[in-house]
């Protein structure tokens, strides 16, 4: 395999070539893009064409943009976490208050209970008392007490 190696550089009084230094450039430059070597705006030679040149160069910044469109989104995203943290344990607190709340029903509940039970059993305690203390002298009647 043989390699062409060209240099050329084109100063502005050179620039009117003659239609036949025009076609030899041009193969020039076919030969040179076969082989995977072009000239830029300012006719240096490059390994990439232009046009990828500049593809390449507008996707770096379309990647800059997504990276710090991403970095802005995780921020929100961060944010949006500890704010629905902080919810669920707010959450949290009112149920254990709610449950704390309903035992201490349930417990006053089961006191009333058995203080109405005490109560009941001290009426009927004092109606045995009465109806023995009635048994004894019957001259006492029920309108006294």
């Amino acid at each position: 395999m043989t390699y062409l190696l060209l240099a050329a550089t084109v100063t502005p009084s050179e620039q009117n070539f003659s239609r036949e230094a025009g076609r030899e450039t041009a193969m020039a430059k076919d030969i040179l893009g076969e082989a995977g070597l072009h000239f830029d705006e300012l006719n240096k030679l490059r390994v990439l064409d232009p046009e990828v040149t500049q593809q390449t160069i507008e996707l770096k910044e379309e990647c800059k943009d997504f990276v710090d469109k991403i970095g802005q989104f995780q921020k929100i995203v961060g944010g949006l976490i500890e704010l629905v943290d902080q919810l669920a344990k707010e959450a949290e607190n009112e149920k254990m208050k709610a449950i704390g709340a309903r035992n201490l029903l349930k417990s006053i509940a089961k006191q009333r209970e058995a203080q109405q039970q005490q109560l009941q059993a001290l009426i009927a305690e004092k109606k045995m008392q009465l109806e023995s203390d009635l048994t004894k002298d019957p001259s006492v009647s029920w309108e006294m007490v």
